[in-house]
């Protein structure tokens, strides 16, 4: 009986979850910014998602088109988005179908306060470490040279 219900779990885990993406972006061929181009997605456009690697989400079209787009410019709409009330087993099925528990994260980054600024002191070592990073007046007219480019004049308002 056991083998039974296992083998009812599998087709389960294998159905994609059904998101919808929430800005345009491109279909790459593989997981990574600079991969070739698939095809093109508009915002709102509807996928499959398959399967999960670092920050990309692999995907399928309605038309039937495979590739990859950025994990965070999906919303997932199906099984294994964020319900209320999965736990326990459900929350389990979740991660072994879709390698997720269902349970958003997001991430935030805040200002600092009157307080920390007026307490703030420089640090001479990152300034010096900073310096290092410029680029000399010849190297950088050397660099524009090479990638063609001219100098502009530009005007700042009084």
């Amino acid at each position: 009986m056991k083998r039974l219900s296992l083998l009812l779990l599998v087709p389960s885990l294998l159905v994609a979850d059904p998101a919808t993406l929430v800005r345009a972006t491109d279909l790459k061929k593989e997981p990574a910014t600079d991969a070739p181009t698939v095809a093109p997605l508009a915002e709102g456009a509807r996928v499959e998602t398959i399967e999960r690697q670092g920050g990309w989400t692999h995907v399928r079209t309605p038309e039937g088109l495979e590739g990859w787009v950025r994990m965070l410019l999906l919303r997932l709409a199906g099984p294994g988005s964020s319900r209320q009330g999965d736990a326990g087993v459900a929350q389990l099925l979740n991660v072994a179908r879709t390698g997720t528990s269902g349970t958003q994260v997001t991430t935030g980054v805040r200002g600092l306060d009157a307080e920390q600024l007026a307490a703030a002191r420089p640090n001479a070592a990152e300034l010096k470490k900073l310096e290092g990073y410029a680029a000399s007046r010849d190297a950088a007219a050397a660099f524009a040279a090479n990638g063609r480019l001219s100098a502009q004049r530009v005007e700042y308002p009084n």
